[in-house]
């Protein structure tokens, strides 16, 4: 494709997603337009400055915004391609909260003349594209998604598949799922992604696109809670569950996954209940996953908090705050929930929380005032109980044995030569 015929895209949402996606876009020379509603990080995309850890993201970024090809703003602009990335999280009672969608879905719509495609990105329950091409067309009569005529509106559903950690490398090598909602919407979608996506463009109706990005995570999810079960009866019958996981899976077609102190992140964590929300009489087991998976911060705490009590004035070293290793993303992160309900169940105790890729103690712990953000190292020298709960390179790195005469809970197995009460 020629510059000539490079398409001007909109990217709304500049979080985890969205701003990559932007990023590799307008590396490949389309014409992008970032919309976020955080003035700061407008500013910071604007300077070529990343607003959140992510590697490589932030030699693309600079790249773009030097080129002119990526630019940032509040207000959502008039473009070819409109992409939806904004968050999805979920209300009370588990149930799929779209409000940011139909905002965005909205705003779109006032920009739009006709033959634009608008592209739900963001993980969403079944029906979600549905419901953002309602949304537009009630906010634009003159509008239609009859294909073919001239003020007729594309709409398609592109779920992400990417690893934080590796979102760049991703984007550009994993297949991507391509979800149509009418006429060729699909094939405009995946002639706009073939500008960086090198995987293979998997085109189907858009209603399965959203559910195969779901079940992906569910899938996961189930066999995390299996691992996660297995632990807890491991450690009533007093067995090594990392050994146990670790000869059990010398069978040739076992692969049992590592347990931890639940599931976190914006996926895993969430989009099961979105399949659960839909069909919620036939998604037992996906259910029961996720009830395992949730339950297992409480069962950490339950061996903490006792041991915690034994001391006056507990100094208890919090290892980890991200949902997973390497990253400062704390969305849904069983760490944060630890160390939260942990700093309210002990609340004489100095809890000192160790998180290497953030500058600032986010403010619900904060706000309780016996917890501070510490050096790793000044943690584990001052440490009663040392509680690892992600495992940072650095961590794992490290040897306990030179840094702490603490009692040590390792919940994710990097310290096995170490004696701990492993939950």
């Amino acid at each position: 494709m020629s510059p000539l015929q490079m398409p001007s895209v909109a990217v709304i949402g500049l979080g985890y997603i969205g701003l990559p996606t932007a990023a590799v876009l307008a590396s490949a020379g389309a014409k992008v337009v970032g919309v976020d509603v955080k003035q700061s990080t407008v500013d910071a995309v604007n300077a070529g400055e990343l607003p959140f850890v992510e590697p490589d993201l932030g030699t693309v970024l600079a790249g773009a915004v030097s080129m002119g090809t990526l630019v940032a703003t509040t207000v959502v602009p008039r473009s070819d391609a409109y992409i939806i990335a904004v968050p999805t999280p979920f209300g009370e009672s588990h149930v799929p909260d779209l409000s940011h969608v139909t905002t965005a879905a909205r705003d779109i719509a006032a920009r739009l003349e006709g033959g634009e495609l608008v592209i739900l990105e963001s993980t969403s329950p079944p029906g979600a594209t549905e419901l953002v091409a309602r949304t537009v067309l009630d906010e634009r009569a003159d509008l239609t998604d009859e294909p073919g005529r001239p003020n007729s509106v594309y709409f398609a559903h592109c779920p992400e598949r990417v690893l934080p950690g590796r979102i760049i490398i991703e984007l550009r090598t994993n297949d991507r799922i391509i979800g149509s909602l009418n006429g060729d919407a699909g094939e405009r979608a995946r002639d706009l992604y073939q500008l960086f996506c090198e995987g293979e463009m998997l085109l189907t109706d858009a209603r399965t696109a959203e559910l195969a990005k779901l079940t992906e995570n569910a899938y996961r999810d189930v066999n995390i809670a299996f691992a996660n079960e297995l632990s807890v009866i491991a450690d009533q019958l007093d067995v090594d569950v990392w050994e146990l996981i670790e000869l059990s899976n010398h069978h040739p077609r076992v692969n049992i996954l590592q347990p931890g102190p639940g599931v976190g992140g914006h996926c895993i964590a969430v989009d099961p209940w979105f399949i659960v929300s839909a069909a919620p009489e036939s998604s037992r087991m996906i259910r029961s996953a996720r009830e395992i998976n949730d339950a297992k911060p409480q069962y950490v705490l339950d061996k903490v908090v006792p041991r915690a009590r034994r001391y006056k004035e507990p100094r208890i070293a919090v290892l980890g705050l991200a949902f997973k290793p390497d990253i400062d993303d704390l969305r849904e992160s069983p760490a944060m929930l630890i160390a939260d309900r942990l700093a309210g169940l002990v609340p004489e105790g100095d809890i000192m929380a160790v998180e290497p890729h953030i500058e600032e103690l986010p403010h619900v712990l904060a706000a309780h005032g016996n917890v501070r953000l510490t050096h790793f190292e000044d943690a584990m020298r001052a440490a009663d109980i040392v509680l690892l709960l992600v495992d940072h390179t650095i961590f794992k790195n490290a040897d306990p044995s030179t840094l702490t005469e603490g009692v040590i809970v390792d919940t994710r197995g990097a310290w096995r030569a170490v004696p701990a009460a492993t939950p």
